[in-house]
């Protein structure tokens, strides 16, 4: 014994219960991988992250046109407030929508955060102000709690063996949503000045230039909406017996096997809480990452920028975003079978730090070097982060019971959300005060914006190691 599989029933399932439902059918299973609640898994969680940074390539733009910024040094100054302004929101509700998933179900506030998803992306597209974006940003965090639901979710609908493999789809799917966003929203963003014979001047995406990556975003979270319908639920409707939870200690205790029906104190288990340090590292770096990559190719090269166009950033965002694709499907299971869940996430994290090393370098390359050394940097850090991230989250979901697994994610997600709602301000105002110093001695201009992110990713890999990180036997 050792897997879910082979584990024995505990007691006789209850009729009506979704979460017995769901461990009959992967009893039945014979051991496949369960694709179509994985296919679900990760076009929901696509479409809960598009919203994030879809904004990232138009932002500097937007921020230009609301005329808040008074000098053009100053927009990356606004730019990391309202960045930041989504992750504040969700910072302050995602334990909420954690708890309210453990105890009505994963699937109503899946649902419910695909729904805020659709409405207020949509009018942040209409925004006519600065406080306005602000405003709708903010709502739209606080209501899309998807996160912490949907990782919990995608261990329950899976046996053991294949929980690093849904973990995986999570964190691709929502790597692969921060991509593919400033990808729409790099060609989508206004509109009428790229396709002039296409969108007229004097219509409505005329009057509102970023609208259209917007509805684009929210076209799509309506369509998943609608699938949402057919997604099973995974938790237990009824308490289980005493008798049965002291077996499933035992069980839990001599192999290793995690999802035991007990409870336990969060705070109190320390495998679980030694995870946030690492989790927070890496989302804080990841993100602020991905703000700095969207302002630092478009700003200008006297600036030490690529003086790349939004169309230009969005072929390269799209072409990590397929590559990470093709990672996920075919190399991932293989790295993560080879090195295991904690030795992945280190070396993911190291070697990510030499190549971002690499990028103040390029403002040096023109053309098609250029391009070559860009598009596999790219490449390469959005492999390296999903690999080092979800070796995280499979640590945190098996170090705690299915009845917790909700909150868990709600507060690994609030903690991880305070530190994202840090890396946008941080990352613009760094951005900001390095184009005022581009003829300074020591790390002039944008090689200490990147000095800067490494250190972040070297805080996050010492903190996968102990003392920091206090490890438990888990099935690899």
């Amino acid at each position: 014994m050792g897997s879910e599989e082979e584990a024995p029933l505990l007691s006789p399932a209850v009729e009506g219960c979704p979460g017995c439902a769901m461990d009959r059918r992967k009893a039945s299973s014979k051991g496949r991988i369960p694709y179509r609640e994985f296919f679900f898994v990760g076009v929901t969680t696509l479409a809960s992250s598009l919203p994030i940074t879809c904004l990232f390539p138009f932002l500097y733009f937007m921020i230009r046109d609301f005329h808040i910024a008074k000098t053009e040094e100053d927009i990356g100054y606004y730019a990391g407030f309202l960045a930041a302004s989504y992750m504040v929101g969700r910072a302050f509700a995602a334990i909420f929508w954690g708890i309210i998933a453990d105890r009505i179900g994963r699937k109503p506030v899946i649902a419910f955060s695909i729904f805020s998803v659709v409405i207020f992306n949509l009018l942040f597209g209409l925004s006519t102000s600065y406080w306005m974006a602000i405003t709708t940003r903010l709502v739209l965090g606080a209501l899309n709690g998807l996160l912490a639901p949907i990782k919990a979710y995608c261990v329950e609908v899976c046996q053991t063996k294949h929980q690093a493999l849904g973990l995986s789809v999570v964190n691709t799917a929502w790597g692969l949503g921060l991509i593919v966003g400033p990808t729409l929203g790099g060609f989508l963003a206004q509109p009428t000045e790229k396709y002039p014979d296409i969108f007229s001047k004097d219509s409505t995406f005329g009057r509102f230039p970023y609208l259209l990556p917007c509805l684009s975003v929210s076209s799509f979270a309506a369509i998943v909406l609608i699938g949402c319908m057919w997604l099973p639920e995974t938790i237990h409707k009824h308490k289980v017996p005493e008798k049965d939870m002291k077996t499933a200690k035992a069980l839990s205790s001599e192999e290793g096997y995690c999802d035991s029906p007990g409870k336990k104190s969060l705070l109190q288990n320390r495998p679980w809480m030694s995870t946030l340090l690492p989790y927070c590292f890496f989302g804080l770096h990841d993100t602020a990452y991905s703000e700095i990559l969207s302002l630092w190719a478009v700003s200008d090269r006297k600036y030490g920028g690529l003086s790349f166009s939004t169309e230009d950033l969005g072929e390269v965002l799209a072409i990590a975003g397929a590559s990470l694709l093709v990672y996920q499907l075919i190399i991932y299971s293989w790295v993560h079978k080879i090195l295991g869940t904690v030795n992945s996430s280190r070396i993911a994290s190291a070697v990510s730090i030499l190549v971002l090393a690499t990028y103040p370098f390029m403002t040096y390359l023109y053309g098609v070097k250029l391009l070559i050394a860009l598009y596999s940097a790219a490449m390469m850090k959005s492999a390296l982060a999903i690999t080092a991230s979800t070796g995280v989250c499979l640590l945190q979901n098996n170090a705690v019971s299915q009845a917790q697994r909700g909150t868990a994610n709600g507060i690994a997600t609030t903690a991880m959300s305070l530190f994202k709602a840090i890396a946008p301000v941080g990352a613009g105002a760094l951005f900001s005060w390095a184009q005022k110093r581009q003829d300074a001695t020591f790390l002039p201009g944008d090689q200490v914006v990147f000095v800067v992110l490494n250190l972040v990713q070297l805080l996050g890999l010492i903190s996968t190691f102990e003392p920091f990180l206090v490890l438990r036997t888990l099935p690899e």
